[in-house]
């Protein structure tokens, strides 16, 4: 999903498998996969262009008001390896039921709450149950080309996030703008029909202080933006802390075979980065245009849909192709567009120029997602798989919360 959209955003994914005998007739067609999956990312980025507009409802600074991203890309960050771990030892049911009652609930609170704590609970509880939407969806996929539509379909939904948010803002009011999530839930039905021949490892036990301790380490590393000293100390000793713990248990919920693995390190740290660049690239350019060129906000919004629009249906065609380019020449590319983009953003005064450095981010964060987390699965040991998406996929939400803090700290300030 680029999603937080974060988004969007953004994806929980177990390896990509192909079942066999009746699953494999009962395979859930790939459009309710995205249905169930992207939309999370169009309520991750719909307040992109509303910020004012949701400050002044809630009677907060429009960096405040930004906490309303930022949590919602934290919960679906720390939402995003718990629900794997529940995926892998209960199955697809459970995590929909759970998932569709915590977007239900989280949306109707944020829609209601007076008060910018009671709203942030509510962010918080539909990005928890998108991302066990989410973790569904693409442990459900399959394969690389159903996987790029998935991703494909959060970019798409995302980039329409900002102007669909900006209009029912306009005709409505913004409320309902952070209500996009809740379109998810249309696909439940049909998904639920055909996610009983989903793998899991009923046998797996959980792992509760681990699972505590990567929550922590997330936290803290959210907050690095704000409050830089004391969030590098805490996340410092949380660090500290999981590796001692990961040493004494390492078949936990950070296995030590995938901390020594390098494709799993390498996968997961490119995708951080990438996706902390797209969003914060997403938050910051309609403030740079706005500053730079003389196009109105409806211009702007326009403008950033199209160009987000094209990132992610690109996207979908290199994943589709990945498999004949090879590993090595899809990452060298998006590498290099991956640092064009930031750098385009920085220093062009034109509006194209700052539109096609949104492109790039978001082709780049896309393709990355989809590419790599189908990598990642197939070189993760036996068993594993989910653990290994569940965690490279914590890794690029994390992104999702750091990139809108940064933009938040640079450019909306």
């Amino acid at each position: 999903m680029s999603t937080a959209s974060v988004v969007p955003t953004a994806s929980v994914t177990a390896a990509p498998v192909t079942p066999a005998g009746p699953a494999a007739r009962r395979q859930v067609p790939v459009g309710w996969l995205a249905v169930l999956a992207a939309p999370i990312a169009m309520g991750a980025n719909a307040p992109v262009l509303i910020m004012g507009d949701l400050a002044r409802s809630l009677g907060v600074a429009q960096t405040t008001a930004t906490w309303l991203v930022t949590s919602f890309a934290w919960a679906m960050t720390v939402g995003t390896p718990l629900f794997a771990a529940l995926l892998r030892q209960r199955g697809a049911r459970p995590v929909l039921l759970t998932g569709s009652a915590l977007v239900a609930a989280g949306t109707l609170l944020v829609t209601l709450a007076p008060w910018l704590p009671l709203a942030l609970v509510g962010r918080a509880g539909q990005a928890l149950g998108g991302a066990g939407l989410v973790a569904v969806a693409m442990n459900l996929a399959g394969s690389a080309r159903r996987m790029g539509v998935i991703t494909a379909g959060f970019g798409m939904l995302g980039a329409s996030g900002p102007l669909l948010g900006s209009l029912l803002a306009g005709a409505v009011s913004g409320r309902l703008a952070l209500a996009l999530s809740a379109v998810a839930l249309f696909a439940v039905p049909a998904v639920w029909r055909r996610a009983e021949g989903t793998p899991t490892a009923p046998g797996a036990a959980f792992d509760p202080r681990g699972a505590s301790l990567v929550v922590a380490l997330v936290s803290a590393l959210v907050l690095l933006p704000t409050v830089p000293l004391a969030a590098a100390g805490a996340a410092v000793v949380v660090a500290a802390l999981l590796a001692v713990h990961v040493r004494r248990h390492p078949e936990g919920f950070v296995p030590a075979a995938l901390l020594r693995s390098r494709t799993f390190l390498t996968s997961a740290l490119f995708a951080c980065t990438v996706s902390t660049s797209y969003f914060a690239l997403l938050f910051s350019l309609p403030r740079l245009i706005a500053r730079r060129t003389d196009w109105s906000t409806g211009a702007v919004g326009t403008g950033q849909l199209l160009a987000l629009l094209a990132g992610a249906a690109l996207s979908w065609l290199l994943a589709a192709a990945s498999g004949r380019l090879g590993h090595r020449r899809v990452l060298a590319l998006l590498a290099a567009l991956g640092a064009l983009a930031p750098l385009t953003a920085a220093l062009a005064d034109r509006a194209p120029l700052l539109l096609l450095a949104a492109t790039a981010a978001v082709f780049v964060s896309t393709s990355g997602n989809a590419v790599l987390s189908v990598r990642v699965a197939k070189a993760a040991p036996a068993g594993q798989s989910p653990t290994a998406i569940g965690l490279f996929v914590l890794c690029y939400q994390l992104g999702g919360a750091l990139g809108p803090a940064l933009a938040a700290t640079l450019v909306l300030s």
